[in-house]
């Protein structure tokens, strides 16, 4: 069975984006976290995304190891993003590239799906999409990087939930900049 792991950036109040899906908060990430992001969508063996993500992402990724100052670890991640089999998951788009493949049905049953192959662990992104899975309880570990940074509201990380879910914390790292990275495995 594969691990479903739901990890972003967040602000200290919850929130992936602010208000108008404005993700200026987070700045450049220092160059430790940037490197501890690229380990952790190595060590993936799929990556799961929701269609804002998805868009977010193959704007920039599929050629950011061509940007001028990309730096090495930018390039690692542009070359891994690329080779890294992804899913979209999405009913309004009807094309994607880049070693990936659209699903447009029910999001949970190929998400329970994927996590009953064998495998490497999976990655999952985007609110709307992880907040599916995390109702439906098919996360098993929550990756929290909290920026010091209150936006007051736009999408929020967590999805409100219909029953508690308990959780083991196995790592807190500090990074420049203040930020605090925590993962959490979820108690089964």
């Amino acid at each position: 069975m594969r691990k479903l792991i739901y990890g972003m950036n967040l602000t200290l109040d919850g929130y992936i984006a602010a208000a108008g899906d404005d993700i200026g908060w987070s700045g450049p990430p220092s160059h430790e976290l940037f490197q501890w992001w690229l380990d952790h969508e190595q060590a993936s063996g799929l990556s799961l995304y929701g269609r804002k993500l998805w868009e977010t992402m193959s704007s920039y990724w599929p050629t950011g190891d061509q940007q001028p100052n990309a730096t090495p670890a930018e390039i690692e991640f542009a070359r891994n993003w690329r080779d890294t089999p992804k899913v979209v998951f999405s009913s309004t788009i009807d094309r994607v590239d880049w070693n990936t493949r659209l699903v447009t049905g029910d999001a949970i049953a190929e998400i329970t799906r994927l996590k009953a192959e064998d495998g490497g662990p999976m990655n999952i992104g985007g609110a709307t999409l992880a907040g599916a899975a995390m109702r439906a309880g098919l996360i098993d570990e929550y990756v929290i990087a909290a920026h010091p940074v209150l936006v007051g509201g736009g999408t929020p990380f967590f999805t409100p939930l219909d029953s508690w879910v308990n959780l083991n914390l196995v790592e807190t790292r500090t990074f420049p900049g203040g930020v605090v990275l925590t993962r959490y495995e979820t108690r089964r």
